[in-house]
């Protein structure tokens, strides 16, 4: 089986937590090293962003990345992406035709003359990838699986008061993709109803996939790692910390966090916190300044450290050093930082929306806080903060909560999704061969 997966707007091997990079990054690149691994072919197609790039990356055996270059390297901000869209996909042709041509071939003026498709299916992540993959799934004949990730209405419905709308364009480009796709992956039943109810989906094309963590990876800390994780950070051993890992963009909430913190400081001026807010900024409009700016207007800049986004490797510190994590968004399809700080024995204080109550049992692993009220957060911040015996048996729990979901789990879910798929592309092809044919 070989699968064409598509995301063309940020590449998977990008730094998550850095301009568009996130939580569909981890995704889709641990979904294709778990498939890569069963002995799949996997070709993650992705916009190129450096000259320097190589047009082929290979990351393991059977996994491959592609950068297809498709307008500027630099300056095109995420907006302006749908203009590059034809381009984008017709360098995934050429690249096709390319490698599945005779010499001949591949040396025609346009390198568009059509072939058979040498994949199976394809799979495509977020509106902008699955226009993409409508239009090859067409020209090759095989099934199209589309995964949103985010959702335009569900964004608008659940965007802070300030927070910029995102555009009846895109809800439009969701709709086509919610109507022409063979399969559509979510992550939980919240997002299949969220499908449902705002983009009046089929529910017989919906299947749930719970994404995961890198069990292997994100795992409890001793004390010794605390400790090291803490003096790495410039951390003093004796305050606790609660942390905050995503991009510095509105819809992630760090602001409600660093409100919250101001108000637990006018609580209890003497409070013996740190508050550790790890990632980049994202977004045309976003500057961490901003938040730098709101921390001193507030009073707790000398409380609250900003760090720079840290590769998986190094993000694994950081959970150890936190007594909490917060995750303070206004929507989340799943909730990968969660997953990620659980399995690393970390309790989790998160909002209540979108498949967060998935990620986080609440009153079990972590508390869900229902609204974005700093006060609200504050309150329980300050009670699970105040309560060592509680957090240490939620972060017990949270580590076999975390052990439910991993990555190879997911995949395997995946390649049922698949073999369905191709099994009814191979149906509705012979169906109309023999239509053609008169039979």
């Amino acid at each position: 089986m070989r699968i064409a997966m598509i995301s063309m707007h940020t590449s998977p091997i990008e730094q998550p937590g850095i301009g568009d990079a996130g939580g569909m990054n981890v995704y889709v690149l641990n979904i294709a090293r778990q498939l890569a691994k069963q002995g799949i072919g996997v070709d993650i197609f992705t916009r190129a962003t450096r000259s320097s790039q190589p047009e082929v990356m290979h990351l393991a055996e059977n996994l491959r990345v592609i950068n297809i270059i498709a307008g500027p390297y630099v300056g095109l901000e995420k907006e302006s992406l749908p203009t590059q869209l034809v381009a984008f996909t017709g360098g995934i042709v050429q690249f096709v035709n390319k490698e599945s041509q005779p010499a001949a071939k591949q040396e025609s003026r346009t390198g568009y003359a059509p072939c058979h498709a040498p994949y199976d299916a394809i799979h495509s992540h977020y509106w902008l990838s699955g226009q993409v993959g409508w239009l090859l799934r067409d020209l090759w004949g095989i099934s199209l699986v589309h995964t949103a990730h985010t959702l335009a209405a569900v964004k608008n419905a659940y965007r802070s008061a300030d927070d910029t709308a995102e555009s009846e364009a895109r809800r439009i480009c969701e709709q086509q993709l919610v109507d022409n796709a063979d399969t559509l992956v979510v992550n939980t039943d919240e997002e299949a109803r969220d499908l449902i109810g705002h983009y009046d989906a089929e529910p017989s094309k919906i299947v749930v996939v719970p994404p995961g963590a890198d069990l292997e990876l994100f795992t409890p800390g001793t004390d010794r790692n605390t400790e090291r994780s803490r003096r790495e950070l410039g951390i003093p051993l004796h305050t606790k910390v609660v942390a905050f890992v995503g991009r510095l963009q509105k819809f992630k909430g760090p602001e409600v966090l660093i409100r919250a913190t101001a108000e637990l400081f006018r609580r209890e001026p003497d409070r013996c916190l740190r508050v550790v807010i790890c990632g980049g900024p994202s977004g045309s409009a976003a500057s961490p300044d901003y938040y730098h700016n709101l921390a001193r207007e507030l009073g707790v800049a000398k409380c609250i450290r900003f760090i720079d986004t840290r590769p998986p490797e190094e993000l694994v510190a950081v959970y150890q050093a936190a007594d909490l994590i917060a995750v303070p968004s206004y929507n989340e399809s799943f909730g990968l930082v969660p997953m990620e700080a659980q399995a690393c024995g970390t309790p989790v204080v998160a909002a209540r929306v979108g498949g967060l109550p998935i990620a986080v049992a609440d009153g079990q692993t972590g508390v869900l806080v229902d609204g974005h009220d700093p006060a609200d957060w504050a309150d329980v911040l300050a009670d699970l903060l105040d309560d060592d015996e509680r957090r240490v048996q939620m972060g017990q729990a949270a580590v076999g909560h975390a052990a439910q979901f991993s990555w190879a789990a997911a995949a395997d879910r995946l390649v049922g999704v698949f073999q369905d798929a191709i099994a009814s592309a191979d149906g509705a092809s012979g169906l109309r061969n023999r239509q053609a044919s008169g039979n």
